[in-house]
């Protein structure tokens, strides 16, 4: 079937196919890190892209003899849709950066920020080996291929002829950051008791000792309080984070 088609078909139904899944990778948690070289991504999407063709063809196949004008804005439009299925990836991840700098800041270990194993803004330690945690559990659990399923599932779901649509996309968009921190607040909460009751509690204690700076004095203790209760809940923290990326994301 290749033999007979014109170079210029091939050429721009693989440019159609790489503008959605480039635009979804460059995007998308994992890839997207500053610590992949730009390079990486590129030579990612376009393997990814060849070997997803095969199966997108009769998809896109039909919209390559388009006139110029036309094409752009097919082009346009993939960009967008793909850009849209990697941000509501990365926004589950921004929820759980979030929810990872408050509770470090609800134990008191959130004092110093540091360099981000996943991007260039400061992040404090604990938040940062939270992130870091899930973002290696989502590859452990095969969360790529989730997304390439994604990708081949969104030609139905999102045609090429359909073009890009805002209003759609604006409500997933507002639907995913409404879902991700919901879960993440609930993941926190722990945390944030354990935060508002030790605070208090240090407060009536400096109120009973005023004469005693009893807030430097707890500080090591409600450190080691916060600590003990990430060892013990951690493991239901990621399990149950890691449950709710695929009905928030790629449920969508």
């Amino acid at each position: 079937m290749l033999e007979s088609l014109p170079l210029e078909a091939i050429a721009t139904a693989a440019f159609l196919a790489f503008c959605r899944i480039g635009a979804c990778f460059m995007i998308m948690p994992g890839l997207s890190s500053a610590r992949v070289p730009l390079q990486v991504r590129l030579f990612v999407a376009i393997a990814a892209t060849w070997a997803l063709l095969a199966h997108l063809w009769d998809a896109i196949l039909p919209f390559t003899d388009r006139r110029p004008d036309n094409l752009l804005l097919l082009v346009a439009s993939e960009l967008l849709v793909g850009g849209l299925m990697g941000l509501v990836a990365r926004l589950y991840m921004l929820a759980l950066e979030f929810i990872g700098s408050v509770i470090a800041m609800n134990i008191g270990y959130g004092g110093m920020l540091g360099s981000s194993i996943e991007d260039n803004e400061p992040q404090s330690a604990l938040g940062a080996i939270i992130s870091f945690s899930a973002l290696l559990l989502l590859f452990v659990l095969d969360f790529h291929h989730q997304i390439v399923r994604a990708l081949v599932s969104s030609y139905q779901a999102i045609p090429i002829e359909a073009l890009f649509d805002p209003r759609g996309s604006l409500v997933d968009v507002t639907d995913t950051l409404r879902e991700s921190f919901y879960i993440m607040m609930r993941l926190g909460s722990p945390f944030v008791a354990y935060a508002i009751l030790v605070n208090l509690a240090t407060g009536f204690v400096n109120k009973l000792t005023p004469q005693i700076p009893v807030y430097f004095i707890s500080l090591p203790f409600v450190i080691a309080g916060g600590l003990t209760l990430l060892y013990f809940g951690i493991t239901t923290f990621l399990s149950l984070a890691m449950d709710g990326f695929i009905p928030t994301t790629i449920g969508r």
